[in-house]
């Protein structure tokens, strides 16, 4: 089975991902969320197999920030799923989907070590 990696093609983490994983000769298939949209059940999957929403959702990020208090404030998983839809780039990168089920987000030696 193939990796599944979501991101953005123009994220350098995306990019350092996916270069390392031709470096190591791993199958993986990219997804640019920008230009293939999600769907709920995508996303809510996510936020599920993280433990939850904070897990997946960027708040650090120049999306977060610029997004309106109303948006953000008091946010439950389903809200927290509908913001992630309407504005992908919320979502941590790069988003991988292992060949044995479990989701992880960002590029850390944590999920190298996973993937070696």
């Amino acid at each position: 089975m193939t990796l599944k990696v979501y991101g953005l093609t123009k994220c350098s983490t995306c990019q350092k991902a996916m270069e390392w994983f031709d470096g190591k000769k791993l199958a993986y298939k990219f997804t640019d969320y920008k230009v293939t949209p999600l769907t709920k059940d995508q996303v809510s999957g996510w936020s599920k197999a993280l433990g939850g929403w904070e897990s997946m959702i960027n708040k650090a990020g120049y999306t977060w920030r610029g997004l309106p208090a109303s948006e953000t404030k008091d946010l439950t998983e389903a809200k927290a799923v509908l913001l992630a839809l309407k504005n992908p780039s919320l979502i941590r990168r790069p988003l991988i989907e292992h060949k044995n089920g479990t989701v992880t987000v960002g590029f850390s030696k944590k999920v190298r070590d996973f993937l070696s």
